[in-house]
């Protein structure tokens, strides 16, 4: 039940009371009028971010005073209850922003998107979320936290063939714009070398699962660019996941084929890059695990090989070139 407003002087004896109420309703508000209204006006004011003044003049253009009329004990009714109902309408729309706040960055992850906009289509028969009430929204962002959103069967994607992520693409546009710096190659160049890589077309995005072993490469290269003499053991440690044995194995027998490389040999910026190149097509399942034709030996490589190393270590010694070469001429002669 409401209570009276106290202040309400007394009515004198013999005054009509008609004359007596409209004594009172002239009178400016009382200081517990004045209070409520104000504490009104402050949670307007927090929900809104309006100004005191714009809030007052509004509530008084509502009543259809002037704005610098004064506020009577008579107007205290209606001045409340359009204040009441300006806060209310503001905290249901502060609660709305907040609630597609949080969906706005839900929708950022994986595939939340698709799943929403056929879930409301379904469900609402609406394409957007601004078209959707207070409620439905709240129960979208209640079904996408608890999970029990997910994308139609016919449209779902196996994770792993999912594109890059905003967050993930970021990551490595920063992994290119290092390695950019520190080797003095175009960031444009690095970037085509790793769609390459990953067997993309121009206009194709990477997909996610060669995240992992881009970033790998790319912090790889990084680290040896600043190695003056690197080997196939100085690449194992600059890898963020080191070769397991099969893999050192591998790309062993990859450099011997290619370049005649022991894990040794001190390896040009190009050899490393080439070996860096089949780390990852192996780790992507890229590789066929045969040699292309241009990195196959002679048949006769098994039986040579180590004459040429010794053709190399002797080149310098004038003195034993002969002897070499014509060591080299019997041993075709035999073979043959």
């Amino acid at each position: 039940m409401m209570q009276p407003i106290p202040g309400t002087p007394a009515r004198p004896p013999g005054q009509e009371p008609t004359q007596a109420a409209n004594n009172v309703g002239e009178q400016p508000l009382s200081t517990l009028q004045r209070t409520v209204l104000e504490r009104l006006v402050i949670r307007l004011i927090a929900l809104t971010q309006q100004q005191s003044a714009e809030v007052w003049a509004g509530m008084k253009h509502d009543l259809g005073l002037k704005n610098d009329a004064p506020l009577l004990s008579r107007h205290f009714p209606a001045a409340e209850q359009n204040l009441n109902q300006r806060v209310e309408t503001a905290t249901q729309n502060h609660t709305t922003r907040q609630v597609v706040s949080q969906l706005t960055e839900l929708l950022s992850q994986g595939n939340n998107r698709q799943a929403v906009s056929d879930f409301i289509r379904q469900q609402f028969g609406q394409t957007a979320l601004s078209q959707l009430t207070p409620q439905q929204l709240k129960t979208v962002l209640t079904m996408l936290q608890n999970n029990q959103i997910t994308i139609p069967q016919p449209q779902q994607r196996p994770a792993t063939e999912r594109p890059l992520l905003p967050a993930e693409h970021n990551s490595l546009n920063q992994a290119v714009t290092k390695l950019a710096a520190a080797t003095g190659e175009s960031g444009k160049l690095i970037w085509q070398s790793m769609m390459e890589l990953s067997g993309v077309k121009t206009g194709e995005l990477i997909p996610a699962k060669h995240f992992a072993p881009l970033m790998t490469w790319l912090q790889a290269r990084q680290t040896l660019s600043t190695h003056s003499a690197p080997t196939l053991h100085t690449i194992q440690t600059a890898l963020k996941q080191p070769l397991d044995d099969t893999e050192m194995r591998t790309i062993t027998e990859y450099a011997q084929q290619t370049w005649q490389a022991t894990p040794q040999t001190i390896l040009t910026t190009a050899q490393v890059q080439g070996i860096l190149n089949q780390v990852f097509l192996r780790r992507t399942e890229r590789a066929t695990g045969t040699f292309e034709v241009r990195d196959i030996q002679p048949i006769y490589s098994p039986f040579v090989a180590p004459i040429v190393e010794t053709i190399k270590s002797m080149s310098t010694r004038p003195g034993f070139f002969f002897i070499v070469l014509l060591i080299v001429l019997a041993l075709f002669w035999l073979v043959s």
